[in-house]
């Protein structure tokens, strides 16, 4: 096995004991990088003496016992809405060419911290604004998409060429691209990991949570980046924690939540078949089954966009009326979109979401953890506009990959998404599984478990 093969906790536990040095895990991803990003474009740079000069200075730590703890040393890409000193940050737009942060955002901050080493930046969906990312191709299969709009962050951590990595998740960011390509993501709870100095879509959806390869690696990264910071507003108070869940599969007592409505409706049936199976692992590991009724299920998407696009066309309202043409046109039109928007229609939607709140509220107090498809269909081809179900409904590519994962967005509750599987032409499936406000523990301990059942997963064979 290769280094730029290794899991995060894999590499981590190698550097510790000094089997494995940053700078050869540096140089062996920075290799991969070379040999495959020109076919994928996960990448808007690639700052690669720069992460060379950061390993050396993280092997010179640790031989002089200054271990910083288990992201030290670890090669690590940044969505480019994050801020980092002195590096632009593009948003994957023509409207930020030369843009240029002036200070390190919260997150890069504490990953710098913690001693991770920067590799680049990574595509997104312009601005965020989209669930495809189209100048990133998917991990398995080039002609399909990436996922949106954390793509290049997803095909990064699935193609070896980053160990792990952070996107945004606004209303399926970072679960939508990881599932699609096979990889572990989270969205926190709302308010857990700080958004000072990261570009935003819509600042009461918007969240930062880490892509990664295992359950595991993503507990590593989320003790790094969560606690409270003053500069967001939102930023909760919470006590440090470390979220490593423990090693062992036993479930007995845990309550899941099994949807009876929306989770499974017009669902691709190779990804119900997956996800049920997954499910079905779980209580073989000693959960119980509770059937559920989803709350309010005919407004979860009027509520995310009545609240997503005017906030998006607040942010973007001086640069969309002063130069609209360096937006890409699928963007710029649903920024236009806004202004057509009345201020009513924004507080039916703050509304709306206060309603859903407390009936997820009570929906969680019957159960511990729901688990649901994270998408429901596999990556389409990247020509493919729409979807077509066999009732007869035609559904936008974007509607159909936000519509499973817009719930967390709009009540706020962290959810998770873990590969379960690949469908007949060997397309990545995953589930998703949401918690209490907080419930971060409980969602990594499930998560884990049944991780630790599955056969070692391997990356993805880019051509």
């Amino acid at each position: 096995m290769q280094p730029y093969e290794l899991s995060l906790a894999a590499a981590a536990d190698a550097i510790r004991a000094r089997r494995l040095s940053p700078v050869e895990l540096v140089d062996s991803v920075l290799d991969r990088i070379e040999k495959v990003e020109p076919h994928l474009g996960a990448y808007v740079t690639v700052t690669a003496e720069q992460a060379r000069r950061a390993a050396s200075e993280a092997e010179h730590e640790a031989a002089h016992g200054r271990y910083r703890g288990p992201l030290h040393g670890i090669p690590m890409g940044l969505k480019d809405l994050i801020d980092v000193g002195g590096m632009a940050t593009t948003a994957s737009s023509r409207v930020r060419a030369g843009h240029r942060a002036t200070a390190d955002s919260t997150v890069a901050a504490r990953l710098n911290t913690a001693g991770a080493v920067l590799l680049g930046k990574t595509h997104t969906h312009e601005f965020a604004f989209g669930l495809t990312t189209p100048q990133t191709r998917n991990a398995w299969d080039r002609g399909r998409v990436a996922g949106g709009s954390s793509g290049g962050s997803a095909v990064a951590v699935a193609s070896g060429t980053a160990t792990f990595a952070l996107g945004t998740d606004t209303g399926g960011s970072i679960r939508v691209p990881a599932a699609l390509n096979g990889v572990v993501g989270l969205k926190p709870t709302y308010g857990l990991v700080p958004r000072h100095g990261v570009t935003s879509l819509s600042w009461s959806l918007d969240h930062v949570g880490p892509i990664t390869r295992t359950v595991e690696d993503a507990a590593l990264v989320l003790t790094a980046l969560a606690g409270h910071d003053p500069r967001d507003p939102a930023s909760l108070s919470v006590p440090a924690t470390d979220y490593r869940p423990g090693p062992g599969t036993d479930l007995t007592g845990l309550r899941i939540g099994l949807p009876r409505t929306y989770y499974f409706d017009n669902v691709d049936p190779r990804v119900e078949t997956a996800v049920r199976h997954a499910i079905g692992q779980l209580e073989t590991l000693g959960a119980r089954l509770v059937e559920v009724d989803i709350p309010m299920t005919r407004y979860i998407q009027a509520t995310q966009w009545g609240l997503m696009v005017p906030e998006a066309g607040a942010y973007h309202e001086n640069s969309l009326r002063t130069v609209p043409e360096l937006y890409q046109e699928d963007v710029r039109i649903l920024l236009e979109a806004s202004e057509l928007m009345s201020a009513g229609d924004y507080v039916r939607a703050q509304r709306a979401r206060t309603l859903m709140r407390a009936e997820w509220t009570r929906l969680l107090d019957q159960v511990d953890v729901i688990a649901a498809p994270s998408v429901p269909i596999p990556a389409v081809g990247a020509d493919e506009a729409t979807v077509s179900w066999p009732d007869g409904t035609v559904e936008g590519v974007s509607d159909a990959y936000v519509r499973l994962s817009a719930p967390a967005n709009i009540t706020g509750v962290p959810a998770l998404t873990v590969p379960v599987g690949h469908d007949s032409v060997g397309m990545p499936i995953g589930m998703q599984l949401l918690g209490r406000p907080l419930g971060e523990p409980t969602l990594l301990r499930v998560g884990h478990a049944y991780e630790q059942t599955q056969p070692a997963r391997e990356l993805a064979t880019v051509a």
